[in-house]
């Protein structure tokens, strides 16, 4: 995985043939424009050019789960028309779902009360009836009652109480505020609610029809992007009376097409390396294996087209530390039967097959150092167990786990720096990170093997030369006169003060022992919890077993992914890309045809 080299393009045309070369240019789908006039107000990717409404639609039908086979041709398919009818039918289902659900707490209200209508005013003598529902500790209340009263039903928890009064009851009459039953019966309420299933069975059949027509929905977007794109091409080339340019960023393999192209066509064509002002946008060559990387360090930023690629060493460590924070074999290979699980659908499009291969690596870490840990949902292998030679850790062991996250902070970081250092042009330039490399070589030595003499004197000669080499080349500027040797100085002490910043980058990396140490913690937790219940209650006991076993693995799995996502990124985005990415760069965007072409 690598940074394509890129090649700066001119292509020159007559201005008659603008249209057609620009579509032309448009179909090889290779070059990133960048504009030689002044760039339009709304560029390509304008919300017009992807109308809401029909990507709405196509959301709407695609949720349907019979899909009916696909038109391919229709030389009357009207996309509005569809497009309309798609959206009527979303919101008459959304209509009739929110009318069931109404009459289903409506039903479920109701039930307690009985089956019955209300009579007529007149023949109760202008009596009415007043609901109330009365939990079983404040009955004593309706010994008080002066008022005609009756229990027409109760449950465990409360006694459902009919008053007859000619007027609302006084709020005070009892503990509780009257309820509202509606007026309708409870078999009209049922007759209601099999009207509306039998709607919304045919709203959703209505929904399946349409979705033959999703092929030529998404056609009709692809080609307005594709003449939204076009229009903004036609913005940003240079023109004249007689000829037009356009100029873009083309990979170098790339070249030969369009040389071809132009001599094809007759244009003039001006291929060249990018120069020292140049800012070229950046497209990484992806290897669909190991591409997921590409895809997490993008969801930060952007590398610079001078700088170099980090995308495999962000997901191979994004995947280390994640493993550190689950540290857990048996949520691994929970994890892992939940991607098999989703390994063919998410094989259906790009990028879920770069999430998958991307989730297939973070899995097996995660296996690999939760069997080292030896932690199976919080269970450690007795000694008699052929897993017990495997655990080479203890996440009980402080000592050695802070060592290991220190080191591994140490190493990320050094990486970067070292990194940085061969990315730069100049030796000069590369004195900085490789000193600050040698202050972190010389401080971990110090600290892991400060009483070995030898070891001793050797870290504090890379600490002493680490600073010498940041003081004096901290700042590039040229020495000619005192004042540019004192402000040369004045700039190394600066550089000087992120010593503070180095230790706080490395002391970081140790939420991986401390986050990884909360969820062990918790998965022991839950367990003798579970233990301690089932022992307590032999019986009911086995079923809170079981129950506490599955909410609290579960939370604690839930919470080691979130801290496992945030935090193993952080350690990238943060602590790793200040040391090793000077600079942000944009990706590249190719002109191309998105419109699907049988």
């Amino acid at each position: 995985m690598s940074i394509v080299t890129l090649r700066k393009i001119t292509l020159l045309a007559l201005a008659k043939e603008k249209t057609e070369v620009l579509s032309e240019l448009q179909r090889l789908g290779c070059v990133h424009l960048v504009p030689l006039g002044p760039e339009p107000e709304a560029p390509e990717r304008e919300a017009s050019a992807r109308p809401e409404e029909w990507i709405q639609a196509i959301k709407h039908l695609r949720a349907s789960g019979r899909r009916r086979r696909q038109v391919l041709h229709e030389p009357d398919f009207d996309v509005h028309d569809i497009v309309a009818r798609a959206l009527d039918n979303q919101q008459r289902i959304r209509d009739a779902v929110d009318q069931r659900d109404m009459l289903m707490r409506r039903i479920h209200d109701r039930e307690p009360w009985g089956d019955f209508e209300f009579p007529d005013e007149d023949d109760l003598g202008g009596y009415r009836f007043w609901f109330y529902i009365l939990p079983h500790g404040k009955k004593a209340a309706l010994a008080e009652l002066t008022m005609p009263w009756e229990i027409v039903h109760e449950d465990n928890l409360s006694a459902y109480v009919l008053v007859i009064s000619k007027t609302e009851p006084p709020a005070g009459l009892l503990p509780v505020s009257r309820v509202h039953t509606g007026p309708e019966s409870l078999h009209r309420l049922r007759e209601r609610l099999e009207e509306t299933e039998i709607e919304l069975d045919g709203l959703k059949a209505e929904r399946d029809a349409l979705t033959r027509w999703i092929f030529l929905l998404e056609r009709n977007i692809a080609s307005a992007e594709d003449a939204a794109s076009l229009r903004y091409a036609h913005g940003i080339t240079l023109d004249d009376e007689a000829l037009f340019a356009v100029q873009g960023w083309a990979p170098l393999e790339s070249v030969g097409k369009l040389e071809a192209y132009s001599a094809k066509r007759k244009l003039g064509l001006l291929v060249e390396k990018p120069a020292a002002a140049d800012r070229p946008p950046t497209l990484l060559d992806n290897a669909e294996p190991l591409a997921g990387g590409a895809d997490l360090v993008s969801f930060y930023q952007t590398p610079a087209y001078s700088s170099w690629d980090p995308s495999r060493i962000v997901l191979f460590s994004f995947a280390l530390f994640f493993a550190m924070i689950l540290g857990d074999a048996g949520y691994a290979l929970l994890l892992g039967g939940l991607l098999l699980a989703f390994w063919k659908a998410m094989g259906t499009s790009e990028l879920g097959r770069r999430m998958r291969s991307m989730s297939a690596i973070v899995v097996a870490l995660s296996v690999v150092y939760g069997v080292l840990a030896g932690s199976y949902f919080g269970v450690t292998p007795g000694e008699d167990s052929w897993l017990h030679p495997l655990k080479v850790l203890s996440l009980d062991d402080f000592d050695t786990m802070i060592r290991l996250s220190v080191i591994i902070g140490a190493a990320h970081v050094a990486l970067a720096n070292g990194l940085q250092a061969m990315n730069l042009a100049t030796w000069q330039a590369r004195v900085v990170p490789l000193s600050w490399n040698a202050v972190i070589a010389g401080s971990l030595l110090l600290w892991l093997f400060g009483d070995v003499a030898v070891l001793s004197a050797i870290s504090i000669g890379c600490i002493a030369s680490g600073a010498i080499g940041v003081l004096g080349f901290g700042s590039l500027r040229k020495v000619e006169t005192a004042k540019d040797l004192a402000l040369r100085i004045a700039g190394g002490l600066l550089s000087l003060t992120n010593v503070t910043k180095v230790f706080g980058d490395v002391l970081s990396y140790l939420r991986l022992f401390a986050l990884g140490l909360a969820s062990a913690s918790l998965a022991i937790t839950f367990n003798q919890l579970a233990a301690d219940v089932a022992a307590a209650a032999p019986g009911a006991g086995l079923l809170l077993m079981i129950l506490i076993l599955l909410l609290g693995h579960g939370l604690n799995l839930a919470l080691a992914i979130i801290s496992g996502v945030v935090h193993g990124l952080r350690l990238n985005f943060i602590e790793f890309f200040n040391w090793g990415m000077a600079e942000e760069g944009y990706p590249f965007r190719p002109f191309h045809k998105k419109e699907i072409e049988l």
